[in-house]
């Protein structure tokens, strides 16, 4: 039974929609795709909700006259600009001796409960990155192992309610609902990193048109992730003002002549901002010049992220560059110099079935990452916004976690304003539940006191 999955990628400059097949051996075929310009939207975020239906629409209307299915659900990328990440974690005590699924996923809420979130925020991803079992550090997966005490720290990446609440608002009102919601920098990684990569650490920046997201991998688990407001729209912007002539014509210098490669002398003609009859000569080196200094400069900042992550060590596969804005010439060459003798790559998309050839172009890893996310690609374990633990061998659609936020006897992660309240939680003793609960709850039940 394959099922189809949407997924929209919002981002700066373009929403892309695209609609696929996914098989039980999770194997992808995609069926359709659609994209619009973005509208409503500054640096990544909603600005206007009207608008932004409508752009979401525009692609939506394109996939599905192509796939021909009519998808009611979508998952969707949200941009890394109002996001806050934290570390915490959990230490659970295994009644049993062997870690079964339930314990990874009481010491995930745990961890996630431990931390101080503030109120304003939501847990977009949970995502452990060091599973310690008794005193063993580093553990790939502690399924099935013999343990009597089970760690975990966790890297948490939380956006805030208003920002996370417009982007469903405006998603419903293309006439979608959001059943997901990726950060954009994780799909990109998922479209684009192997396992190598993942397992030697590895910073990736997904470079946009408004925006730059960078996230560190190490030990398969996102470490670190940040957010710079600048994308190759800058670009266009500086050399509208150098040249004193129109956005559209700066656009197009810079998809024809911008380089970061050794400049030309020649002259081009380009017509002045305002009076748009009159033409001036303007040298191939100066747009070289505004190009190379503000790509530049937006690399040092990328390498100053790097540096403040205090994660520099740790990523031995050096940098990997994807989204539209590393495509420009010269790109890589530029970036081995800022980044400091670290290897990097440009990245594309992985390949599967249906992948049309537009799609094949780095501007579109972060939407394939949102489909191969809803085909299982995700780290280990997580916990998605949905509060749902998550884990790559579930199968699609299976409801297998317990959210502890439900049951008022069970530690739930809280927001500041409630963690006031004492934190120690008593659980009532086995007697006084009467013997005759439904066959789940006492099961239910069973697990829980294993807590303490």
């Amino acid at each position: 039974m394959s099922r189809t999955v949407l997924a929209i990628d919002i981002g700066s400059t373009k929403i892309c929609a695209i609609i696929a097949e996914i098989a039980d051996d999770n194997s992808i075929a995609i069926t359709g795709a659609g994209t619009s310009k973005a509208q409503g939207l500054k640096k990544g975020s909603i600005t206007n909700i009207e608008l932004a239906s409508k752009s979401i629409k525009a692609a939506l209307v394109d996939a599905k006259r192509i796939s021909g299915s009519d998808v009611k659900t979508a998952i969707v990328s949200i941009s890394g600009a109002y996001t806050k990440s934290l570390n915490s974690n959990g230490i659970v005590n295994i009644q049993n001796k062997e870690v079964s699924f339930k314990e990874i996923e009481r010491v995930m809420q745990t961890s996630l409960y431990n931390a101080n979130i503030p109120n304003e925020y939501d847990v977009l991803h949970a995502l452990p990155y060091n599973f310690k079992v008794d005193d063993q550090d580093f553990i790939e997966d502690p399924l099935g192992m013999n343990a009597s005490r089970l760690e975990v720290d966790t890297h948490i990446i939380t956006t805030q309610k208003s920002n996370l609440n417009n982007l469903k608002k405006a998603v419903r009102g293309a006439g979608i609902e959001v059943e997901n919601v990726v950060l954009n920098g994780y799909a990109s990684s998922i479209a684009t990193l192997n396992d190598d990569e993942k397992e030697l650490g590895v910073a990736i920046i997904d470079m946009g048109g408004n925006t730059s997201n960078i996230t560190i991998h190490s030990g398969n688990s996102i470490r670190y992730n940040d957010f710079l407001g600048v994308g190759s729209n800058h670009v266009t912007s500086d050399l509208s003002m150098a040249l004193h002539t129109p956005l559209n014509v700066a656009e197009s210098v810079k998809l024809n002549y911008g380089s970061l490669l050794t400049p030309s002398s020649d002259l081009i003609e380009l017509p002045i901002i305002g009076d748009e009859n009159t033409t001036h000569e303007v040298s191939l080196e100066v747009v070289h010049n505004v190009v190379f200094a503000r790509v530049e400069e937006t690399l040092m900042i990328l390498a100053q992220f790097i540096e403040n992550s205090g994660l520099k060590n740790n990523i031995g596969a050096g940098v990997v560059l994807t989204g539209g804005f590393s495509q420009m010439e010269g790109m890589r060459d530029l970036a081995i110099a800022t980044f400091g003798s670290v290897p990097v790559r440009l990245a594309k998309p992985k390949e599967m079935d249906g992948l049309f050839d537009n799609l094949r172009s780095p501007e579109y890893s972060s939407a394939i990452g949102l489909v191969m996310y809803a085909a299982s690609s995700y780290t280990q374990y997580e916990i998605d916004v949905n509060k749902k633990v998550r884990h790559t061998n579930e199968t699609p659609m299976q409801d297998s976690s317990i959210d502890l936020t439900e049951d008022p006897e069970l530690p739930s992660y809280e927001t500041q304003e409630n963690s006031k309240v004492e934190k120690m939680v008593t659980l009532a003793s086995k007697k006084d539940k009467k013997s005759d609960e439904a066959g789940t709850f006492s099961k239910f039940w069973n697990w829980a006191t294993q807590l303490f």
